[in-house]
């Protein structure tokens, strides 16, 4: 990430710009001199998670309540010393940065191969030198800070520039992070989480002017020295004769330093002493071999530019200024938090960053050294302030794109929970030119950009304002793909949901007509084109709502409907009356198995046995019990299954918050229903053929009134065998008890000997949502006090299936210039 060879070239040659400093002294210090003035830290938390990750076990879905304690842990080290911390999440990949991001996703792959080749030699997880995060670690990161309290946002850009704006706010103490591009932004002073001891709050404070006194450099020079070594912009050999000439015209080369370090200090000693002569006079292609290159080197220079910052380096025509093609990130989350956005709200104090501060001296050197670049910048951050909003233009791009939104904004209520109404303030100057999206209607986009912002939704806001999402790599095997690419298997609930948030455009374009871009990694996909996805018909009973109903409009009819549509998108209407009898966590989970099951044809009892019992044995067990847990050994098909199943969800986030929030988003947070280790012990034990009560610890808690235990009945149905789940239920009976929906095909079970067979268990949802039947599966009844009842019957035929299910061909799927034939398994896709 960042700038090529810039973070070693630090550290061999100019070890100086490091400083050690101590977090809690900066903050003391900065509290002394601003009192009321909270200190900030703004973290980048895209670079974070890795370190953020520290459980042991990676590889069997993720450890989530450990993980979910190590970020309390963190949040709570900066709290206990009054640091607020802002963090700040990717929110889409920029279209200059496809090719880097797509490069990355192959590299990801390569090394995901290399572990399951490990995992099959040795039968156990590799080393930490071959760490790879766990499946959807980023979404359920900002929702588990969200859970936590703090401010989390997710970009409307890249989010380092985001992050490197934010940290021009007063009180800012710096950007914490791991990406050079942080040196070479004009903004507070780099932190490293690399180097962060949480226990004394220590780490590295790296000080970009000292690097550039190392250079022989203004800071205003350093995006210009970022391009010409390459970055995420600008690909590294797109200079690379260049470099080569500058290495070779250097006479100050150090026979101690490697070829990158000299490279660093050669292109740097052309800037000020070849380049320097002419600048403001020449243009840069004009004293830089630019060609075909120059709009894509102009932007990369630009997107280095923060707010009310130009360059040097851009040649000035007569009212031509520097272009920026960027927009601000609204720091309020609610309508409470305005008053909060300028950190420091002493009218007297100036804005003035501190770039780099000695933890001895407490002296602070200001944030601009050159002269030139000396001025103020314009935040416009104050509703009342009506500050005019700076515009950057060149004629070199073309483009006019406003700095700060207009502060007089529209509020829209939408609120996850029905009883509370939040503020909502979206952008919504007339003025702004906004670019070309999806959807048509301001006020839905507004909503779904709020959202988006404040990290209450999922992939909404890209689809309707790009129409393209990407996902990154998953742990498959792509050299065993018994088990379909998790891509492929909840595709159909994409494509159902893209009809629900792309709606029938004003022009009469139906929603079913337009495609979605898909970047998703999936074995055999080279990356070099996204798939281009149609939106599947949705079948809500009584109509698909509108989304101004489902966001806009409130009172449990709503929320029924909501509901109603969520069951729809993953085909799952004729349960509805089934699904409304489960409460809590269980519902979530009961759908996505379903659904699981009924998708999948390859996943057999054992593996709905070990998704039940974990997700039943996790209630009871304490963060300590699931750190000691060991595991004989590792299976490579488990950790497949894990991964799919915690994409899975990830897929109920993004319904969920396309649907309104019909299900509380605990409900399915990974820390609440799933642990890696926990399921890889019940699969393993599940595989050896251990009893349903072995599988829940000897759990199984006989009825108190009649001696009996809860059942589980199977039951074949034709050649589409069902699992019909069954549970009596004792009113008496003060432990919480219900049964879990699910469905599986005989062919893949070993219920192929007998059509029926009775399976003890217990589960865990309470009372008040049985409802009284009469069913021959049901194995026993109690005494008077007691009620039997069957909480769930599952019967899906092969002609309920979805169109787009692991069955048949995909005719809604096409991709450019390729065209994609998903077949048996959905995971088979041969290019034409």
């Amino acid at each position: 990430m960042g700038v090529r060879g810039l973070q070693g070239f630090v550290g061999s040659t100019c070890p100086h710009i490091c400083t050690v400093v101590n977090l809690r002294d900066l903050a003391e210090h900065h509290r002394s001199k601003h009192p009321g003035c909270s200190p900030t830290v703004v973290v980048d938390a895209m670079c974070c998670i890795r370190y953020w990750y520290t459980p042991e076990s990676w590889v069997c879905g993720g450890q989530w309540r450990e993980y979910f304690s190590a970020l309390r842990n963190f949040v709570n080290a900066f709290a206990e010393v009054g640091i607020k911390l802002v963090f700040v999440f990717d929110g889409i990949v920029e279209q200059d940065k496809r090719d880097e991001w797509v490069k990355r996703r192959r590299k990801n792959s390569r090394e995901i191969s290399r572990i399951f080749q490990y995992i099959k030699s040795h039968g156990e997880q590799p080393g930490r030198h071959m760490f790879f995060i766990p499946p959807g670690l980023a979404v359920f990161t900002q929702l588990a800070l969200k859970a936590l309290g703090q401010e989390a946002h997710c970009s409307l850009q890249e989010a380092d520039y985001e992050v490197a704006s934010l940290g021009l706010q007063d009180g800012c103490l710096g950007v914490l992070g791991e990406d050079t591009d942080y040196l070479i932004y004009n903004t507070c002073p780099y932190l490293s989480i690399r180097e962060l001891c949480l226990d004394t709050l220590d780490t590295v404070m790296l000080c970009r002017e000292k690097l550039c006194e190392s250079l022989c450099l203004s800071v205003t020079d350093l995006p210009l020295l970022a391009c010409l070594l390459g970055n995420d912009v600008i690909p590294q050999g797109m200079f690379e004769s260049f470099r080569y000439k500058c290495l070779s015209a250097y006479t100050s080369v150090k026979e101690n330093l490697n070829k990158r370090g000299n490279v660093i200090l050669a292109v740097a000693d052309h800037i000020a002493k070849v380049l320097r002569l002419h600048q403001g006079e020449k243009k840069l292609e004009e004293m830089l071999p630019l060609g075909p290159n120059k709009a894509l080197f102009y932007r990369g220079v630009a997107s280095y530019l923060l707010p009310g910052q130009k360059s040097p380096w851009f040649f000035k025509k007569s009212k031509a200024v520097t272009t920026l093609d960027k927009q601000i990130l609204s720091m309020s989350s609610d309508s409470e938090s305005k008053q909060e956005v300028a950190m420091c709200t002493d009218p007297e104090s100036k804005q003035e960053v501190s770039m780099c501060t000695d933890p001895e001296s407490k002296q602070e050197v200001s944030m601009c050294t050159d002269p030139e670049s000396k001025q103020e910048v314009p935040m416009c951050t104050d509703p009342e302030s009506r500050q005019e909003v700076p515009m950057y233009t060149d004629p070199e791009f073309k483009l006019e794109v406003p700095m700060c939104t207009d502060p007089d904004i529209k509020q829209v209520t939408m609120s996850s929970d029905p009883e509370i109404k939040q503020q909502v303030t979206p952008c919504s100057d007339p003025e702004i030119k906004h670019e070309v999206t999806m959807v048509s209607d301001p006020e839905i986009l507004e909503v779904a950009r709020a959202h988006h912002v404040w990290g209450e939704s999922y992939l909404v806001y890209s689809v309707m304002s790009r129409g393209e999402i990407e996902c990154s790599n998953t742990l498959e095997d792509e050299l065993d793909q018994a088990l379909p690419s998790q891509a492929f298997v909840y595709r159909p609930v994409r494509q159902r949901i893209y009809a629900l948030l792309l709606g029938d455009d004003e022009d009469g374009t139906h929603s079913l007509a337009r495609e979605v871009k898909e970047w998703f990694v999936y074995a055999g996909n080279p990356l070099k084109h996204p798939d281009l996805v149609r939106p599947l018909p949705m079948s809500v009973p009584g109509g698909t709502p509108s989304l101004k109903v489902l966001w806009l409009t409130q009172g449990p009819d709503v929320q029924a409907r909501r509901f109603d549509v969520l069951l729809a998108s993953f085909n799952l209407s004729s349960m509805q009356e089934d699904l409304q009898a489960v409460e809590g966590p269980l519902r979530a989970l009961c759908c996505l198995l379903i659904y699981l099951f009924v998708q999948v044809d390859t996943l057999g009892l054992e593996d709905l046995q070990a998704l039940i019992a974990q997700a039943l044995c996790l209630q009871g067990k304490s963060t300590a019990q699931l750190v000691d847990l060991q595991l004989d050994h590792i299976n490579p098909r488990a950790v497949q299954l894990g991964s799919l199943f915690v994409r899975g969800l990830t897929t109920l986030v993004f319904v969920n918050s396309a649907c309104g929030f019909p299900l509380d988003m605990s409900d399915f947070m990974p820390w609440n229903i799933f642990d890696g280790k926990l399921f890889h012990q019940k699969y393993l034990q599940s595989e050896k053929g251990y009893s349903v009560e072995a599988l829940l610890e000897q759990n199984v808690s006989p009825c108190r009134a009649c001696g009996k235990s809860d059942t589980i009945t199977t039951t074949r149905h034709g050649e589409d065998t069902v699992i019909v789940t069954t549970t009596t239920y004792c009113q008496t009976d003060m432990v919480r008890q219900s049964g879990v929906v699910t469905t599986v095909r005989h062919g893949h079970t070993r219920l192929q000997r007998s059509d029926t067979v009775a399976i003890d268990t217990v589960t865990t949802v309470g009372h008040g949502h049985t409802r009284p039947q009469q069913s021959d599966a049901v194995r026993h009844s109690c005494s008077s006090q007691t009620r039997p009842h069957t909480v769930a019957t599952v019967r899906q035929t092969q002609s309920q299936r979805s169109d787009t299910a692991t069955h048949g061909h995909n005719n809604h799927i096409q991709s450019q210039p390729q065209q994609l034939d998903t077949t048996t398994h959905g995971h088979n896709n041969q290019t034409q």
